[in-house]
């Protein structure tokens, strides 16, 4: 039975291995594209339909791009989609989301002091939220506000604000940002996936049946690819923001979620404007760097100006909890974590030159590490990964007392 936490461990690795590539995959032809695009140049003596035009150079060969606003007038023997790489990021990232915040409901996604929930229901609320935001975002573009680019993004913006907020009333800080995440990445995916794509497939079935296609389908596709645009850095903070708790688990977390979407405007805008050559807005990067510093500022809030305190698990311990926290082995293995990790595990950690409790773990009370069971034996018995560099001298019979406790309790 202990081996399935590590068998779940490397499926883990292997889903996020996965979602980085194909994240890199898809952000990095998104972005491509979109300088490409912006930087067209219009010249006389273009075939006829061409839109733009543009040299390259790169890895040591010159490369002519043009660009059809429409189609061209017969379709070329090979054409390229970019369509996989959208789909498999999405795919992927969902992958992750039912390993880790499915599977470990209760400790990663559910925290009873917000919300006392069943595995089960944070599970349905999670799915309906994606699929619930695709949906309003979709009506938004329909409607007659989508008719201005500028203001349905103001809108959209409105939106996604109401769910940082909305998230953070239901799930734990970590999951409230990881799903703010999904949730803006659900709506970039399915822009391509109900859009973009069909829209482009629409164009292509007009082409070889000798029609003109309706250039409206492009003003369309390129409405879609704008946001993705503008939303794909967001979505990639809150994609790290899972390692750094003083982003996702303080009292403001809603409000840095809001400052993270500004601050992903500003900095596409600096980059489109340059890849449109019309002048490189420094401005950008020092508005950046003023919401980062009150992103950080607002981390610190509550204990600067309130002196609150995080709240302490209160509720009753779950039966997982409870297994872990009553099994013969629990003793000795809660002294070694007490002995070697809980100085800075704590709520105030005593360990110099650490401030902050290290991913929002603490391990000093007997439900805390019932609670983090599984992590302790993957992280300090079956791996050296803690303590760091073993600052603190654990030793090898000390790591087997980690083992013996989770793989006794594991199987019974």
């Amino acid at each position: 039975m202990y081996e399935y936490a590590v068998a779940w461990e490397w499926l883990s690795f292997a889903a996020r291995w996965f979602h980085v590539i194909t994240g890199i995959a898809w952000i990095g032809s998104s972005f491509y594209f979109i300088a490409l695009d912006l930087g067209l140049v219009k010249r006389p003596h273009l075939p006829a339909g061409v839109h733009g035009e543009e040299w390259q150079v790169h890895g040591g060969g010159f490369y002519h791009v043009q660009k059809y606003l429409v189609a061209p007038a017969e379709m070329p023997e090979h054409l390229t989609w970019f369509k996989y790489e959208s789909y498999f990021t999405w795919l992927s990232g969902f992958l992750m989301l039912c390993i880790v915040y499915y599977g470990g409901a209760d400790l990663f996604l559910i925290d009873r002091t917000v919300m006392d929930l069943a595995p089960w229901q944070a599970i349905v609320i999670s799915l309906a939220s994606l699929a619930v935001g695709w949906i309003i975002y979709d009506q938004l573009c329909k409607s007659p506000i989508g008719k201005n680019t500028w203001g349905l993004m103001a809108v959209l913006y409105v939106v996604l604000v109401a769910m940082a907020w909305g998230y953070t009333q239901v799930f734990t800080g970590r999951a409230a940002f990881l799903h703010l995440g999904a949730f803006t990445a659900t709506i970039m995916s399915a822009n391509v996936f109900f859009i973009i794509i069909p829209n482009q497939k629409v164009v292509v079935a007009d082409l070889i049946a000798g029609r003109t296609p309706d250039p409206k389908y492009g003003v369309i596709a390129k409405q879609r690819s704008l946001h993705n645009n503008y939303l794909t850095l967001p979505v990639i903070f809150f994609m790290l923001s899972n390692h750094y708790p003083l982003a996702f688990a303080t009292a403001f977390n809603w409000v840095i979620a809001a400052l993270v979407f500004l601050m992903g405007v500003t900095i596409r805008h600096w980059f489109n404007t340059t890849h449109a050559r019309k002048g490189k807005p420094t401005w950008t990067w020092l508005v950046t760097v003023i919401l980062f510093i009150a992103i950080i500022w607002l981390s610190t809030v509550p204990k600067v100006l309130t002196g609150e305190t995080e709240t302490s698990m209160t509720s009753p311990m779950t039966t997982v909890e409870q297994r872990f926290a009553s099994n013969a082995h629990f003793g000795a293995a809660r002294d070694v974590v007490q002995a070697r990790c809980s100085m800075c595990h704590a709520a105030e950690p005593v360990w110099e030159g650490i401030n902050f409790t290290p991913k929002s773990v603490k391990l000093e009370t007997d439900r805390e590490i019932a609670a983090h069971a599984r992590e302790i034996y993957i992280q300090a018995g079956r791996s050296h990964a803690m303590p760091p560099g073993n600052v603190t001298d654990i030793s090898p019979e000390e790591r087997k007392l980690i083992t013996a406790w989770y793989e006794s309790a594991i199987s019974e």
